[in-house]
């Protein structure tokens, strides 16, 4: 027997408001496949929306089954994900393809163990999968729904630093009973941290829920936890990782040492992102002292 909706829940009217203002993105289409919305959660992390969706579309279009870039050296998986950054993410997603065409034949597992249990695949990825893709009852919670949820229930402006099992609590506590519901659940509260309750500037005035935020009814109290330090990229070794990268990408074949030295002044810092970058396995080094991206 289901129960009846609490009326206090935040679920109904936020699933509402999704409903009016869902964006429409490939991935969350009723033909979108599995892998398709695999492909999604991977390339997502840490990259915005914007960025991900020609890639994807390119991504999709040239491998629209798993074991099409299984059967690709993972070099080619660096090459295709292009300047989205993270480029270990490309690495992690040809292992998947590759796992997931030897132990489930070509087809991307619907049991969250499963799931769980391809390389590279995480609580937050599993969860998402079983969810958008199979329609199951998870708590999915990625930073968003935790800012969300840190917000709306706790009267905090952001959440702590990493995931407690209180936030994994509450975001069980708040699934609807029926698992395509909880589905729409997830991919709903995610969508509101995603569009109006922003990290920096929130728009309050556009939320669904603003009359039972408790961070609202506390008065928007400051965030007084540890500081929340803003990620640089200039200079860093990521940058310089990146430009290296470029260089392989755009190249036919291997290339000589000089090819890359020109692209980063600092030499000390070159050559530790470069040796970084081989021991992540993104670059191959070849005998005869070129580098290649891995075969």
């Amino acid at each position: 027997m289901q129960t009846s909706p609490n009326p206090a829940s935040p679920v109904q009217p936020i699933l509402a408001w999704y409903d009016r203002h869902a964006r429409d993105l490939p991935w969350r289409a009723p033909d979108a496949t599995p892998w398709g919305v695999l492909v999604s959660e991977i390339m997502l992390q840490q990259t915005p929306v914007a960025r991900v969706l020609p890639v994807w579309r390119e991504w999709l279009a040239r491998w629209p089954e798993p074991a099409g870039l299984a059967a690709e050296p993972s070099g080619e998986a660096v090459r295709a994900w292009g300047r989205l950054g993270y480029p270990r993410r490309a690495l992690r997603l040809h292992q998947a393809a590759v796992a997931i065409t030897q132990r489930h034949g070509g087809a991307v597992p619907a049991d969250h163990a499963e799931l769980l249990a391809l390389p590279g695949i995480g609580a937050y990825t599993a969860a998402a999968v079983a969810s958008f893709a199979f329609g199951q009852r998870h708590a999915v919670l990625d930073t968003n729904v935790r800012r969300v949820l840190a917000r709306l229930v706790s009267g905090a402006e952001y959440p702590p630093k990493s995931q407690t099992r209180a936030e994994v609590r509450l975001a069980e506590s708040l699934l609807p009973d029926d698992p395509a519901t909880a589905a729409r659940w997830a991919v709903a509260a995610m969508e509101l941290g995603a569009l109006v309750c922003t990290a920096r500037s929130p728009r309050c005035a556009d939320c669904p829920v603003l009359d039972r935020c408790e961070w609202q009814l506390r008065g928007r109290p400051a965030y007084d936890g540890p500081p929340r330090k803003g990620q640089t990229y200039a200079g860093t070794d990521r940058q310089c990782r990146g430009r290296l990268l470029a260089v392989l990408r755009d190249a036919h074949g291997p290339v000589g040492k000089p090819a890359l030295d020109v692209v980063w002044a600092d030499a000390v810092q070159r050559e530790r992102a470069l040796d970084a970058l081989v021991a992540d396995g993104l670059v191959d080094p070849l005998d005869d002292g070129r580098y290649a991206l891995p075969s």
